[in-house]
């Protein structure tokens, strides 16, 4: 059966293969993180609890990514994944063998989500940087980016709500060990195929000095450098829901694991939406005007989600988070990834990881503690300002920006040169 254009990336067998196991992979990581926070809700009561887990999960990334994006432009980027999701697999089922002796603690639980952070600060600016390999036709790069969003987001719509239940009927450690069974899908899949290596240029300098070459290149790229910082913001607004939802759950609608994951789910309903929208596109052209729709979608949700106290309602602020926050994720790395060259990919897909997750972990910890002292509703309503903040500053320097992204777009033949305009 042919594939369709909206799935023309699944046409190269070595990328298809990998989606399959990613899927697997991320459907098993979506239930654990939904089971993290939740179980530390329940052991503490605390939504500086919950933001202190989420800092841990996640501020390796800030000093980690970027290495990892050197590292990845230096050796084979397969191996590398395949040592990570092995130690991912043996993360997981400790994790898991810890919580069914019920000897965790908030202790354990914060070293358990350190570590992992480490760990995913490898795999994913490696994984992004590697779909290059993967795909026949370097033009079926941006759909190859947008389904990727929809195998993170489909899975995140239905790991939470799978997640819920499970937790519900047999426990947080039961999460945690079907996701170290989950990491089996991808090892066996990235063991199987043979990417392109293609003709990278291996640096001569010290691994030190191409790190900073890598954020040298990277902050003084005039639209490189914006797109950093707009993504960086809008994660920073956006993505404090995690850990303010069991809060939500509990106190403003007197419910339980179930609603918590439903809540998750519906971010990824909405994501996922938005990722079948952005696969349909056949062209970069005219991104950049969408990453100031989507930051006002995401904003615009989470406030709508500060002020419903009917749950329906609170479903679709939370799907329209979703979409706006991964909509501008999936627009930002698009345009990045379309503009930068090979010697350089690795680096700079890791400062934007640098920069979408690594602002998680300081929102998480100042929203957490925020929310102690001010509710998770009204928390809820600061992020959703700093996102419309953020997006109007973003819209006012459009003109500017795209005025530098045209030639890069002329040099990569993403425009011809006759072209009036920018973007169509």
């Amino acid at each position: 059966m042919p594939i369709p254009q909206a799935l023309r990336s699944l046409r190269s067998p070595n990328f298809r293969a990998y989606y399959i196991g990613q899927a697997i992979s991320q459907l098993g990581s979506w239930m654990q993180s939904v089971a993290l926070m939740w179980f530390t809700y329940r052991l503490t009561g605390s939504t500086a609890s919950t933001g202190l887990i989420g800092f841990l999960a996640m501020v390796p990334y800030i000093l980690i990514t970027p290495l990892a994006g050197a590292l990845s432009d230096r050796v084979s980027r397969r191996k590398l994944l395949i040592t990570v999701q092995a130690l991912l697999l043996l993360h997981a089922s400790a994790l898991t063998a810890v919580t069914y002796a019920g000897a965790i603690t908030l202790t354990w639980l914060g070293l358990f989500a350190f570590l992992q952070g480490i760990l995913n600060g490898l795999e994913v600016p490696t994984r992004h940087a590697f779909f290059v390999q993967l795909i026949e036709n370097k033009a079926d790069l941006p759909n190859a980016i947008a389904l990727n969003s929809i195998n993170i987001n489909g899975t995140r719509m239905i790991g939470p709500a799978l997640g819920g239940l499970v937790i519900a009927r047999l426990g947080e450690a039961a999460c945690f060990g079907l996701n170290a069974l989950s990491y089996l899908a991808v090892l066996v899949q990235l063991i199987r195929i043979k990417p392109n290596e293609g003709e990278r240029k291996i640096s001569p300098h010290s691994f030190a000095k191409d790190v900073m070459d890598g954020w040298r290149f990277a902050l003084t790229h005039p639209v490189i450098r914006t797109l950093l910082l707009m993504v960086g913001a809008v994660s920073f607004a956006i993505s404090p829901y995690t850990i303010l939802m069991p809060a939500i759950s509990i106190d403003t609608f007197g419910r339980g694991a179930e609603l918590n994951g439903l809540f998750l789910s519906s971010v990824g309903l909405g994501a996922l939406l938005g990722a079948i929208i952005f696969a349909l596109r056949t062209h970069v052209r005219g991104l950049s005007r969408w990453v100031t729709i989507t930051a006002l979608i995401a904003a615009c949700g989470v406030i709508g989600f500060a002020f419903s106290r009917n749950q329906w309602l609170s479903f679709l602020f939370m799907a329209m988070t979703g979409m706006g926050l991964m909509g501008t994720s999936v627009c930002v790395n698009t345009i990045i990834q379309s503009i930068v060259d090979e010697d350089h990919r690795g680096r700079v897909v890791s400062i934007y990881s640098t920069f979408f997750i690594g602002a998680a972990p300081l929102s998480h910890l100042i929203m957490g503690a925020l929310a102690e002292s001010i509710g998770a509703p009204r928390t809820f309503l600061v992020c959703g300002i700093i996102g419309l903040l953020a997006a109007l500053l973003y819209w006012l320097y459009q003109p500017r920006l795209r005025a530098h992204i045209r030639p890069h777009y002329e040099k990569h033949g993403i425009i011809a040169t006759t072209i009036p305009e920018v973007e169509k």
